[in-house]
């Protein structure tokens, strides 16, 4: 099958790529860092983690945080530390649609040969399905479905945060619970299996349950989702719950390939335990995913160096 053209948002190309001794794909978010160190061949070395390299979060620390898994995959594939002058790096990082923090990223770039930057949810594409036409959808503590077209055109949909969206998501699910569970509290509704599970975790008066949504952030609200999981056997709210992420995710999938021709891959602990229950058609287009989003990272740089 032909290469589909891939170009990434941001690059630094001038390069001789016969030059280059070691390729290093980075998929990285708001809580951790996954590096693959990979040969001239594609080989993979060794992989390694750091902490977040989210861009958001800054990119002075996106920047320490992958060299210390740089440093780190040297370390375990036996070599000496990598001069970045002789590397290329494909990165795939949660914050690149906002271009000040891209740009500002780009700019402390500690001297690597070449480099190819890009959304998460691009490289999450390009790993699932190979470098190929495809789409993902994923929802885990977010939500976001991003999908490479045939004509090389790419698209994406939800990944507006978990204040205002990532519908199916985990947070989303902890939200939706905790309201129910705040309902009950005063008598707005009745208090089954999920409000008490809720209830246990964030406390059982209005004082503690506002104290505990004011410093939980995104991943204490995903931390709920286990809850809707496992009240759902028990509880109809639960139950309808999971029912509405799937009826969501769904509709991610759909306005990423309205024809439906794509093969289609799920990432996340959400998606992935909610896909029994996606309706037969979209089943039939699910494939497993051939690698992550630091394989695509290296699909990424090797691809726009016309490898």
């Amino acid at each position: 099958m032909a290469a589909t053209l891939i170009s990434p948002l941001h690059a630094l190309l001038p390069v001789d790529a016969a030059a280059l001794r070691f390729f290093v794909g980075v998929d990285g978010g708001g809580t951790g860092t996954r590096l693959k160190l990979a040969g001239r061949d594609g080989r993979v070395l060794a992989l390694a983690e750091a902490g977040p390299s989210a861009l958001g979060q800054g990119p002075e620390q996106a920047w320490r945080h992958i060299q210390q898994a740089v440093r780190q995959a040297a370390l375990d594939a036996g070599l000496a530390p990598l001069e970045p002058a002789r590397c290329a790096i494909g990165l795939g990082l949660s914050g690149v649609s906002v271009t000040a923090q891209a740009q500002a990223f780009m700019a402390q770039q500690p001297g690597y040969a070449a480099l190819a930057l890009d959304g998460d949810g691009f490289t999450t594409v390009l790993g699932a399905h190979g470098g190929q036409p495809g789409a993902v959808v994923a929802a885990g503590t977010g939500t976001v479905g991003e999908a490479l077209r045939r004509d090389g055109s790419r698209a994406m949909s939800s990944g507006w945060g978990w204040v205002t969206g990532d519908e199916g998501s985990g947070a989303w699910l902890g939200l939706q619970a905790m309201r129910h569970a705040q309902q009950a509290l005063d008598g707005r509704a009745t208090a089954g299996a999920l409000a008490a599970a809720v209830c246990s975790v964030a406390g059982q008066d209005r004082r503690t349950v506002l104290a505990w949504c004011a410093a939980a952030g995104q991943h204490g609200f995903a931390s709920l989702a286990r809850l809707v999981f496992d009240s759902a056997a028990t509880d109809a709210v639960a139950g309808a719950l999971l029912a509405q992420a799937v009826l969501e995710l769904e509709r991610l999938a759909l306005a990423l390939d309205p024809e439906a021709t794509l093969p289609l891959a799920l990432a996340g602990s959400v998606a992935l335990r909610l896909a029994p229950n996606f309706s037969p058609d979209l089943q039939a287009r699910l494939v497993p995913a051939q690698g992550d989003s630091a394989d695509g990272a290296l699909f990424l740089i090797r691809r726009s160096l016309g490898l």
